[in-house]
């Protein structure tokens, strides 16, 4: 990986430039990737480019279009360059194609909210319908769908900011977010959410991106193996929305407590998994606080390890079930098929706004919204 590392010297020199002409709302096309591809469209007004931070570990391409992870890009066991992050090769295929949400930041409101509606100091808020009757994500005007503005960039870190205006997508506050990505020495790349608001609101962000350790354009993850320290999941209903109870894993498809194969139980009944095909779930974690892992990762096929660490209580699993043939071609013009690929969404519980029981996600005027994850890649010995 030394040479792409190289490169970020010379991507470092572009960069600079990318983030003035962005701030200017003025087109560019000095902003490139370590292959020089043009990688830019507008979006009302504003520039969508892309964005490199790095060092020897790990490399990350960022797009300011929904605060998007692009590539991530880690050694194997035979130190070849691995991108693990699924997606497309240019800004247009991003904005084409949101709702699968590849890489991308979420919210307001990350998850499910059943029937698209809350209630806050007796008020009830409708938010917009983007799943049947529910809103998923934050609905279609969710932060994933907007131009955040490069706020700092660095070689090893950028700061991206999005003002989301008092009743965007039906949600209460003029709510100021930030995201910023590092990455650091031992191979992580952290992420720390942050948000500020005028008017009592509720916000759980978090990151959508689809792995498979094995590469992206890789057919399957059921050879993944998983652990999720969490002896406990939300139960949901047939529309994957919370009812309020939590189900023990012992001795089910979803006990992950011991390391296992993705593909071992995913296909075994189970009234909760008919409902997803698989695995769409929120794992409640075992940690009670701070800063701590709770889940790793690993593909034999390639060797890579991928850890999570995380101050958010919730693990939200998806298995890949609503991927098919038939969606957009990504990078390089591969398919992505039926779980190809999966997510591990750091978070509070879906639905939380609707059930007391459940961590709250409310967010008062004074207050600061912040928390922190972070994916750490090695190679297992």
């Amino acid at each position: 990986m030394k040479a792409k590392y190289l490169s970020l010297l010379f991507a470092g020199i572009l960069l600079a430039s990318a983030c003035q002409n962005a701030k200017n709302n003025q087109s560019s096309t000095d902003a490139t990737d370590a292959d020089s591809t043009v990688f830019h469209a507008t979006v009302d007004n504003k520039d969508v480019l892309l964005y490199k931070i790095g060092n020897e570990k790990v490399q990350v391409g960022i797009t300011n279009f929904g605060a998007r992870i692009v590539s991530l890009v880690v050694d194997d066991k035979n130190g070849q360059d691995v991108d693990v992050m699924l997606g497309y090769d240019t800004a247009d295929e991003f904005i084409k194609n949101t709702n699968n949400f590849y890489g991308a930041v979420v919210g307001r409101y990350g998850n499910r909210i059943g029937k698209a509606t809350f209630t806050l100091n007796g008020t009830t808020y409708q938010l917009e319908k983007n799943d049947g009757e529910n809103s998923l994500h934050g609905g279609t005007n969710g932060v994933y769908n907007k131009v955040w503005d490069v706020k700092t960039v660095s070689q090893d870190a950028i700061t991206l900011e999005y003002v989301s205006a008092d009743g965007e997508a039906g949600y209460p506050g003029n709510v100021t977010m930030q995201v910023t990505y590092k990455v650091n020495k031992d191979g992580g790349l952290e992420i720390e959410y942050s948000g500020q608001t005028d008017k009592e609101t509720v916000l759980n962000l978090t990151s959508h991106g689809y792995f498979n350790l094995n590469g992206e354009g890789d057919t399957t993850i059921l050879d993944h193996e998983l652990w999720i320290d969490a002896d406990k999941l939300t139960e949901v209903d047939s529309k994957l929305i919370p009812t309020g109870k939590s189900l023990a894993v012992a001795g089910t498809p979803f006990d992950f407590t011991k390391p296992k194969l993705i593909g071992a139980d995913i296909d075994k009944k189970s009234t909760q998994l008919t409902y997803g095909l698989g695995y769409d779930h929120n794992f409640e974690l075992n940690k009670k606080e701070g800063f701590a892992e709770v889940a790793s990762l690993y593909a034999p096929k390639t060797g890579i390890e991928m850890k999570i660490f995380t101050t958010e209580p919730g693990l939200q699993f998806y298995s890949g079930n609503f991927m098919k043939d038939a969606d957009p071609k990504g990078k390089g013009g591969k398919a992505y098929p039926y779980r190809a690929a999966l997510c591990l969404e750091t978070q509070h519980f879906p639905d939380a706004p609707n059930h007391e029981n459940f961590a709250s996600t409310t967010l008062r005027p004074g207050e600061k919204y912040s928390t922190k994850t972070e994916y750490r890649f090695s190679v297992r010995k």
